[in-house]
């Protein structure tokens, strides 16, 4: 197998430019790249005609094969598949370590919620709280100024109800995703409780800064909230190994309840995907290609699956570790 080797977008490589209804490829000394073989390997990289200032890595073994901006001007990346699998065994490799951290970041978490003295504290772990049982994204201003898209750092109070004793949010996350969950958690009532209702637009997951008789309010950054996850678990985690870690446990309970109904091995792996997809607000392919583990369904495909009546994470953990 050739070995694979890092390429610097930009530097070298081939350029394309648009002719007529199709493109045209430069080489880097300006020079048309006529070679079928090197074309054929270009058209296979699927690059999206929207896409602008493409580079495509001369090198066929480069970690990235090619850049682009895309219609909402952000620089994508398409990698080298053996880079991608390499990267995919480390994430998953890590969101099992993550798995086994989990109990005693929930118990800081709960620690964190529970105590009143440190407003910024406490709302970090409410931000965490909700990532860990709803699901949701971290969010970033960005998104939100451009997109109308929220997360957990980015929520407004308008998002955020008390019905019937449980807190109600509803928001569009990323892609366009409407979000509507219910929550049924005493701690978080009771820090949403405290947290004024108006203005409407102001952030919803803060903390109260008194300054003399003035009482301001604060809210926490997607930095400020993977910062507390690194302080708990470790630097190299953040809140985006929780959605791979949520994404692995809804497939591995998917997969074995379809056990148990005896379906077929493309039947249930593809209500896991949908599960896991629909509980994440991802496409069906998002959820398949980065939030569930393969070794799931490697597992599941061996007669091996989750032990339904264990603890969700606690179960998946031992499936996993059990070779």
């Amino acid at each position: 197998m050739e070995k694979l080797v890092r390429v610097e977008p930009g530097r070298g490589g081939i350029t394309r430019r648009r002719a007529g209804r199709g493109f045209t490829y430069l080489s880097a000394n300006g020079r048309r790249v006529r070679s079928e073989r090197i074309l054929s390997r270009i058209e296979a990289l699927v690059i999206p005609p929207a896409w602008t200032d493409v580079w495509i890595a001369s090198q066929p073994n480069g970690h990235i094969q090619a850049t682009g901006v895309d219609e909402a001007g952000r620089r994508q990346y398409l990698y080298h598949p053996k880079w991608r699998e390499m990267r995919d065994s480390e994430k998953f490799t890590r969101s099992l370590s993550f798995a086994q951290s989990l109990p005693s970041i929930r118990r800081a978490v709960t620690r964190d919620l529970k105590q009143t003295s440190d407003g910024r504290t406490r709302a970090l772990a409410a931000a965490v709280r909700l990532i860990d049982r709803a699901g949701l994204r971290v969010g970033g201003q960005e998104y939100a100024d451009e997109n109308g898209s929220f997360g957990a750092s980015t929520l407004q109070r308008r998002h955020v109800t008390i019905e019937d004793d449980t807190v109600h949010l509803r928001f569009k996350g990323k892609s366009a995703g409407d979000w509507d969950v219910v929550l049924d958690d005493d701690l978080l009532l009771a820090f949403f409780e405290e947290i004024p209702k108006s203005p409407r637009g102001a952030p919803a997951i803060c903390y109260a800064v008194t300054s003399g008789r003035r009482k301001e309010w604060k809210g926490v950054s997607a930095g400020d909230i993977n910062n507390y996850i690194g302080d708990l678990a470790g630097p190299h985690f953040t809140a985006k190994d929780f959605r791979t870690w949520q994404g692995t446990v809804i497939a591995a309970r998917s997969l074995a309840q379809a056990f148990r109904r005896g379906l077929t091995a493309p039947e249930a792996q593809r209500a896991a995907i949908k599960e896991a997809a629909e509980r994440l607000h991802n496409t069906p392919a998002v959820a398949r290609d980065s939030y569930i583990n393969p070794r799931v369904v490697e597992l599941f495909e061996k007669g091996r699956v989750a032990d339904l009546k264990r603890q969700s994470d606690q179960a998946v953990v031992r499936l996993l570790m059990s070779g």
